[in-house]
């Protein structure tokens, strides 16, 4: 026990944690009996002698955890030790446990990390709809109900949709590029180490005196100015959740930048880079505005400010202006990088290369722009200057143009393509398609004022969010986790088992949200433990639907942890894709490459005759001539005559 807290590692962390949360601790008794005032200030609003430690606590975590050691080292004076890449890659199970700098190692800490509060959150949802089966109370009072909205919506946010993204792209994106590791090694170890964190946090918050927080995950003040002491959990638990993020999309951007191999010019780059460069764009300027506004209600809570309080001159109103600024951006946070992911598996198992290649990286950085113009649509009931309306409307109408540029991209690609629909991640795709269509046009919807008014706080807003963020995001991770399974794991997952679990999750999905529409057009509220009889038999219909949706993740959780220890070996590219990751061993070796390679054309070639994107070390390219039927035939993206694009 003493030689594993002298070594960095979980043991030392767990006594850095104790002893962080015992300094926090006392240094609030301390000051505090300095000051002449009371020892334990019990305020809902207050108990500093919590929040204090629930900072520094974590930090002394990170701190035994050894993810500050070549800092503290350097900032000492002292010798640093060099990072010679000795400790990469996973020999055991044990070292997903580690401060490990490995960008495939941080990926599967990123995937698996996430999939767990993924199935937490999913449980808690089936603990609302259970309760929402029939009018009345059945399991939950109504101030429980508040807080499991309030959490799973939170935890499903921060802990899961955005940071799963991350971890798919930890993994995959630097082997795409054909980069040796991430920019900062160090770096990406400790936000992946912070993400835990914040659901910790979030989850911790049940334990504490008042309950969970309960404002929702929008966290409106002053709502959550005067809630109970959870809410600071969720004011911190953000902190470190868009820490992580921040670190992260700064981690990508550096590389993407500077780490292409050789011929990578940005136009040769998978959208899947593209994607993963405009989220973190997004991330490193929106973040910063949700951190700050966190900051702010905590202190209103904690220190007693009135940057929320009317009363004593503050402005409400710019809590939601600086929320929406960041949360809308958000919105398009947790979907670019699965566009990314679609046109990956969209082009790949359909043997076409992606249409309009270059219109699609544009559309890209045209979402970018354009999500910071459209965050004062989520206020139209908010008292905010009527004018404003109007000019909010007609971006949020134009913002759809990019994102069906790209809708109609993946349907031209798909047209005259050879389908591998037996291909669980290409059902995936092909199911993101439809329900993010559907989704997008609920958008359409609520981007008009008079329909939004009517329908806003009501079930129409949850069946809408669910509809992008379930039916969009959700299954372009699983199309993510199952096209790159084989590549992480080296074994073959369930094709049988992967569609099953496809269709039980579409089924469950379409059976839960789109009744929701119907119930919202017809007025019934949102985050309420109880609503009218009229509505019992729909939401009865719901709860059935999102515990089947519920059962077929446990078909997906069996399928990937059975497939990973007994599937059956994997091929370096077992679909014959084109990118860079596909030209190594599954799993990657070690430090990826023996030698960097060279690109030398478009990642989405296929059915062109002698065309590469890349060449290994030791390769020659194939010099070829395309024929004129080949040039330009499917856009920017390189094409072929219909007879050649089913080719390998």
């Amino acid at each position: 026990m003493a030689v594993a807290i002298k070594q960095p590692g979980l043991a030392r962390g767990a006594l850095g944690f104790i002893v962080g949360s015992a300094f926090g601790f006392g240094l609030v008794v301390a000051l505090r009996a300095i000051s002449g005032l009371e020892i334990f200030q019990t305020e809902q609003t207050g108990y500093p002698h919590l929040v204090v430690p629930a900072i520094t606590g974590p930090l002394g975590f990170l701190v035994g955890l050894g993810a500050f050691d070549y800092w503290f080292r350097w900032a000492a004076g002292r010798p640093t030790i060099p990072e010679d890449h000795s400790q990469h890659g996973a020999k055991s199970w044990r070292d997903y446990f580690k401060f490990n700098t490995d960008h495939k190692v941080i990926g599967i800490q990123y995937i698996v990390t996430t999939f767990f509060f993924f199935l937490v959150g999913g449980l808690i949802a089936m603990l609302i709809r259970a309760e929402l089966a029939q009018p009345g109370t059945q399991i939950v009072d109504p101030g429980v109900y508040n807080g499991l909205f309030s959490t799973h919506a939170a935890i499903m946010i921060f802990v899961f949709v955005i940071p799963v993204f991350a971890g798919i792209a930890n993994y995959v994106l630097p082997l795409m590029i054909g980069a040796p590791d991430m920019a900062f090694p160090r770096l990406n170890a400790l936000s992946f180490w912070m993400l835990p964190i914040a659901g910790i946090l979030f989850l911790s918050s049940f334990l504490v005196p008042g309950g969970a927080f309960d404002a929702g995950w929008t966290g409106y003040a002053p709502l959550s100015t005067g809630a109970p002491l959870g809410q600071s959990f969720f004011n911190l638990g953000v902190q470190f959740a868009g820490a992580s993020s921040v670190a992260t999309a700064l981690n990508f951007l550096v590389t993407i930048v500077t780490m292409r191999a050789p011929g990578m010019t940005f136009w040769r780059m998978p959208l899947l880079v593209w994607a993963n460069l405009s989220t973190s764009l997004l991330v490193v300027a929106a973040t910063p505005f949700i951190a700050g506004v966190q900051f702010m209600v905590l202190f209103d809570r904690v220190l007693h400010t009135n940057f929320f309080q009317a009363a004593f001159g503050g402005d409400v109103l710019s809590y939601q202006h600086i929320f929406w600024f960041y949360s809308h951006p958000a919105v398009y946070i947790m979907m670019l990088p699965g566009f990314g992911i679609i046109s990956e598996v969209i082009s790949t198992h359909a043997r076409k290369p992606i249409f309009g290649y270059r219109l699609m990286a544009l559309a890209l950085i045209g979402i970018v722009v354009l999500s910071y113009t459209v965050w004062a649509h989520h206020m139209f009931v908010s008292g905010m200057f009527a004018w404003l309306r109007v000019p909010m409307m007609i971006t949020t109408l134009l913002i759809a143009v990019p994102t069906g540029i790209k809708i109609f991209s993946w349907l031209a690609t798909l047209f005259n393509s050879v389908l591998h629909l037996r291909s669980t991640a290409m059902l995936f795709a092909l199911g993101f398609v439809t329900t993010f269509t559907i989704g997008g046009i609920s958008g359409v919807m609520l981007g008009m004022v008079p329909i939004d008014i009517h329908v806003s706080d009501t079930y129409f807003i949850v069946a809408h969010i669910h509809f992008v963020l379930f039916g969009g995001s959700v299954f372009t991770i699983f199309a993510g986790i199952y096209h790159w399974f084989p590549k992480m794991t080296g074994r073959m997952y369930d094709e049988k088992l992967g569609r099953v679990h496809f269709y039980l999750t579409l089924v469950g999905m379409l059976g839960t949200f789109i009744p929701m529409h119907w119930v919202g057009m017809e007025g019934m509220p949102r985050r309420v433990a109880d609503y009218a009889a009229q509505f019992g038999d729909w939401n009865l219909m719901i709860s059935i639907s999102s515990f089947l949706l519920g059962i077929a993740q446990l078909v997906f959780l069996y399928n990937m942890i059975v497939s990973w220890k007994w599937g059956p070996r994997a091929t370096a590219n077992p679909w014959r894709a084109k990118t860079i990751e596909w030209q190594v061993s599954s799993p990657p070796p070690i430090f990826n490459f023996d030698e960097i390679p060279r690109v030398v054309g478009g990642p989405y070639e296929f059915g062109v005759p002698g065309a590469r994107h890349a060449i290994m070390g030791g390769e020659e390219a194939e010099v070829r001539k395309p024929e004129p039927a080949v040039v330009g035939a499917a856009g920017g993206g390189g094409g072929g005559s219909p007879g050649e694009r089913g080719g390998p």
